[in-house]
């Protein structure tokens, strides 16, 4: 069906019209006219709301859609309408699943499983075989099936060698290491942000030195090796400082940071709502400044979900016992968008957008005559109010059911298909 987007303004700094206000006419999945006005045809779809913008299909990063294995918590088919209520026309799942994503097996099968939807779904491989942490997982064959990455997800690397030497084999083909940074021997089993906060709740803390000793060491061994690396999940201004230099020598360092990170402060975590433990944990007000200084430098080049189904049994327990992780794909551009006046819109949709895309070597898109329709619709200024019987997602483990939030997803085209939010 060919469709016609009325009054859009379009954002995406390698766009030629950003900050235009245009009709788009889309045919056979094709942007083939954008003009300030079209008319329609009466075989033409049409789109139209008030104050609608469009960029260039956002991408999340790193999701977690828990299949194979965990399906009672998230599974593909739940995952995706959770990635098209959110607006995102791309996502790169993690390896923690179960099996993990080790082998081409693997990968195959959530190609297979997602071949065709309106959402398109890339596989992170693991980077050590089964997320075990001693050898190198079978990445080339991974890459060769359609990994765009490995990573062991959130269970940082310790072994340093290890890492090297996954850096210079995957230098070989072409291929990109990502890594959660966490000292072990330093975090331990901490739960929340060490501060003030933890002292007070009597919480066992987790020290931003842990984070920032294996940003540091990971940098090294990207210098060294002269192989690019992302830095998943930073969370510190010392991180986020680290990377700037690193940046400025000229390393091919790259890196992103959740929405929640640049938008709670560890005092939310004074009722001890489980919802709140996250990794990398919620840290202070003067690393939440920093990491927004980031984004609007380029130290930091995207921002992610992080979504992370749990179900009630892994939730609704005690603190100390409950799971990490926080749904993150229906609320995110509302949580993103918060940040208003701080990070730019233009700014932000090149975090969706533009970066991730160039970080794991996908195909730039624009909104411009002559390329693939790949679309989200949205309203920066609508605001709304999360109500968890609107979510797509199997889980609700998030803090902001109540919360009122300023920008609205109006929809998403992919894939020569289109779906409009009805709420």
């Amino acid at each position: 069906m060919n469709i016609l987007i009325k009054s859009a303004t379009i954002i995406g700094s390698n766009s030629p019209h950003n900050g235009k206000t245009m009709d788009v006419l889309i045919e056979n999945g094709i942007i083939t006219s954008i003009k300030s006005k079209i008319n329609a045809d009466k075989n033409v779809k049409l789109i139209e709301a008030d104050n609608l913008h469009i960029s260039a299909g956002w991408f999340d990063m790193q999701v977690n859609f828990c299949d194979p294995g965990f399906e009672h918590k998230e599974d593909l088919e739940s995952g995706i309408k959770a990635a098209v209520a959110g607006g995102f026309t791309g996502v790169a799942v993690v390896s923690s699943t179960n099996p993990t994503i080790h082998s081409k097996s693997e990968v195959q099968y959530i190609k297979n499983k997602t071949a065709g939807s309106i959402v398109d779904v890339y596989p992170i491989g693991t980077l050590s075989y089964k997320q075990e942490g001693n050898d190198i997982s079978e990445m080339y064959d991974m890459h060769q099936s359609g990994a765009v990455a490995f990573s062991d997800d959130k269970k940082s690397v310790a072994n340093a060698g290890l890492l090297m030497r996954a850096l210079l084999y995957a230098k070989n083909f072409g291929g990109l290491i990502i890594t959660h940074c966490d000292e072990k021997s330093i975090s331990q089993d901490g739960k929340i942000n060490e501060g003030e906060t933890s002292t007070k709740l009597g919480l066992k803390g987790m020290p931003a030195l842990a984070e920032e000793v294996m940003v540091n060491r990971n940098i090294f061994l990207a210098e060294y090796t002269d192989a690019p690396i992302h830095i998943s999940n930073v969370s510190t201004l010392k991180s986020m400082e680290l990377i700037k230099q690193a940046k400025a020598k000229g390393l091919k360092v790259t890196a992103s940071v959740n929405a929640y990170n640049i938008a709670l402060d560890d005092s939310a975590l004074s009722g001890f709502d489980s919802n709140y433990k996250l990794n990398p944990p919620l840290r202070t007000k003067k690393d939440i400044e920093a990491l927004k200084k980031g984004i609007n430098d380029g130290t930091i080049d995207c921002i992610t979900s992080d979504h992370r189904p749990q179900d009630i049994e892994s939730k609704n327990l005690e603190f100390d016992n409950s799971s990490n992780g926080m749904i993150g794909l229906e609320t995110a551009f509302g949580l993103i968008n918060s940040n208003k006046g701080k990070i730019e819109l233009e700014t932000i949709i090149d975090t969706l957008t533009t970066n991730p895309r160039r970080i794991l070597r996908q195909k730039e898109l624009k909104i411009e005559e002559g390329e693939i329709a790949n679309i989200t619709l949205f309203n920066p200024d609508l605001e709304w109010t999360v109500d968890k019987k609107h979510f797509q997602s199997k889980s609700v483990n998030t803090a902001f059911v109540g919360t009122k939030f300023s920008g609205k997803v109006v929809g998403i085209i992919n894939n020569k298909q289109s779906h409009l939010n009805k709420y």
